[in-house]
């Protein structure tokens, strides 16, 4: 295919719906490529976008959706895609080529620190790919019952606590009851937490796909997750739980409620999202039976001379945690949303 009949265009509102369908299509593509993701990043957190495709006789054959973040903190960098998961390009060929040009191209004017791809699969293995996250994810069995066998025998039996606990899950409209929870586990992580208009903003433009599950102990919430449906999987992507919630494994029932419910909405598979190797949450999800796969996040530098990587392990990162754990709680939840935006 000749270069020139490629065309790259950003995104208008116009072209939301030819979007969206080749996203739905598209093997590469993930619940983040989709154009809702746009709005989001712009309406909860101001941030500069750039959703690129590439036609072919009219036709999209390749998208990328990008953001910038520009942080004093933490640097400017252009990214695909921000408090996503995955992201990088989705399509092949000349056309998926024409938009990493194009990506590259961009990032040199914007003159950022560096262009970030989210990639599953590796694509620049000439560009920085420090080994950091894994996701896990797996396939469902069509019964119930079989679901629940597959999981480990200590791991189930945290789920038999929960049930014998008298757990049970409701379905949230709006996200207020699932803030609470999750602001207050960030808090205890040393993480500042996204504004309450995020989460509702994330409803209002993926409706019935982005769904918030919260987990019951009498009147009281003890754990709740907000989750995003996508093809014919089951993402859960941000929870939190009270201080009840070890006590009476409410976090271990959620998460097989979440299952439960997939499964019986045919769901065939269960994302379970990205970890950090040797963290609790990566233990965690390999109790369940998930085995770990590596994410290639990858990095063109630009203006930077290195990569900074803002881990729980570095001195400086690790100091901000224990400062920000300390913050009472109300504190953190005031001064976390006007840091949040800037972290991606």
């Amino acid at each position: 295919m000749p270069a020139d009949a490629i065309e790259v265009k950003a995104l208008r509102p116009e072209d939301t719906a030819r979007w969206d369908d080749f996203v739905m299509h598209c093997p590469q593509a993930t619940f983040f490529h989709r154009a809702g993701w746009q709005q989001v990043l712009e309406r909860a957190f101001g941030h500069t976008t750039w959703f690129l495709y590439a036609e072919v006789d009219n036709r999209i054959a390749a998208v990328l959706p990008l953001a910038q973040i520009r942080s004093i903190l933490f640097g400017n960098k252009l990214c695909s895609l921000p408090f996503c998961v995955y992201g990088g390009i989705a399509g092949e060929g000349p056309a998926a080529q024409a938009l990493d040009l194009a990506a590259q191209q961009l990032a040199a004017q914007l003159r950022v620190d560096h262009l970030e791809y989210r990639n599953i699969l590796p694509g620049h293995r000439e560009w920085l790919a420090p080994p950091l996250y894994f996701t896990f994810r797996k396939e469902l069995h069509p019964q119930v019952e079989a679901n629940l066998l597959a999981i480990p025998r200590k791991q189930r039996a945290m789920i038999r606590k929960g049930i014998a606990a008298g757990l049970r899950s409701e379905i949230d409209s709006e996200p207020r009851r699932f803030y609470g929870m999750y602001a207050a586990s960030v808090h205890r992580l040393g993480t500042p937490v996204p504004p309450l208009r995020y989460f509702a903003i994330l409803r209002d433009v993926f409706g019935d796909d982005c769904e918030i599950l919260s987990i019951c102990h009498h009147r009281d919430t003890v754990s709740s997750v907000l989750l995003f449906y996508f093809r014919d999987e089951v993402l859960p992507y941000y929870a939190g739980g009270g201080e009840a919630a070890r006590a009476l494994a409410a976090n271990d029932f959620m998460y097989w409620e979440v299952l439960r419910r997939a499964c019986e909405r045919g769901v065939a598979r269960f994302d379970f999202g990205r970890s950090k190797q040797g963290t609790g949450a990566f233990d965690f999800k390999k109790n369940w039976g998930f085995t770990p796969q590596a994410l290639h996040y990858e990095y063109q530098l630009h203006r930077a001379e290195k990569l900074v990587r803002h881990t729980p392990a570095s001195p400086r990162y690790a100091l901000f945690i224990r400062a920000w754990r300390r913050l009472p709680l109300r504190a953190a939840n005031l001064l976390g949303p006007l840091i949040a935006p800037s972290l991606g």
